[in-house]
């Protein structure tokens, strides 16, 4: 008879399909029990040192199954074929679908309990809401709210997914695409003429993880009449700092709060 059940222990050996699962459990001190990330992979540096298992829609099954987890934490829909092919294949897989600041705060909270973490996850958390309070209260003093438009592609054009839209609202802006949504990027294709129409004071591009050519941006057909552009108010954003729903959205939200004080705050 085996006494295993005697043994009983919180995952130990844990892959992450995607960036923003490996920067949680490394921020609740975890990171040794990391045997596998993404590819894609940036944040924390030391993490890069992992054995790498497959990019964001794709894994190495045979490599993962060396590694022999006992955890796979994976992300969203996107994900889905992943998901299934890693079940099929005997493993325990959770995934998380986390579309909203909100839903970037609860999935700390779930992963930290999954791996025996509750406190540090509850500390992590409670240490993001005071600084997103402390910012979103800077920004209100703002006599004007910029608009912003966030460019997640440039080919075709498409708008920030939902929590970056959370995140220049709380940094002191205002989304112009509020009214486009959609956790699927096609969802959230829109047009040149919109945009101009639209009239945004700043642009803030992340290519996914490609770099952002800002001269293209300002060289755009009939742009040059928007006021973002007449005042050469666009940027790069790291995607790492804000496409990725974790921890890492502090960065970007500083960064995004810290251009419109500079730029607006007069």
């Amino acid at each position: 008879m085996s006494n295993d059940w005697h043994r009983v222990e919180y995952p130990s050996r844990i892959i992450c399909t995607t960036t923003e699962s490996v920067d949680i459990l490394y921020r609740l001190g975890l990171g040794d029990r990391i045997v596998g990330i993404s590819g894609f992979t940036v944040e924390p540096p030391e993490a890069r040192q992992k054995p790498k298992i497959g990019a964001y829609t794709s894994i190495n099954l045979d490599k993962i199954k060396e590694l022999q987890p006992d955890l796979v934490v994976a992300f969203s829909d996107l994900q889905a074929q992943i998901t299934h092919d890693l079940v099929k294949a005997g493993f325990t897989v959770f995934t998380m679908n986390q579309r909203t600041v909100c839903g970037i705060l609860e999935a700390i909270l779930m992963l930290g309990s999954l791996v025996g973490a509750v406190e540090p996850a509850r500390k992590l958390v409670e240490d993001m809401q005071c600084a997103i309070e402390a910012i979103q209260t800077h920004g209100a003093r703002l006599s004007h709210r910029p608009g912003v438009y966030f460019e997640e592609w440039h080919d075709p054009l498409i708008s920030g997914i939902g929590w970056v839209g959370e995140v220049i609202e709380i940094a002191g802006g205002r989304n112009i695409f509020a009214d486009v949504k959609g956790a699927n990027a096609p969802d959230r294709i829109v047009h040149a003429d919109e945009v101009l129409r639209r009239n945004p004071d700043l642009i803030l591009a992340s290519w996914c993880g490609v770099k952002v050519n800002t001269q293209s941006i300002l060289q755009r057909p009939g742009w040059d009449q928007m006021e973002a552009v007449k005042h050469q108010r666009v940027h790069e954003i790291k995607s790492a700092y804000i496409l990725e729903p974790g921890p890492a959205i502090l960065k970007g939200l500083e960064q995004i709060h810290a251009l419109i004080m500079k730029e607006f705050n007069t």
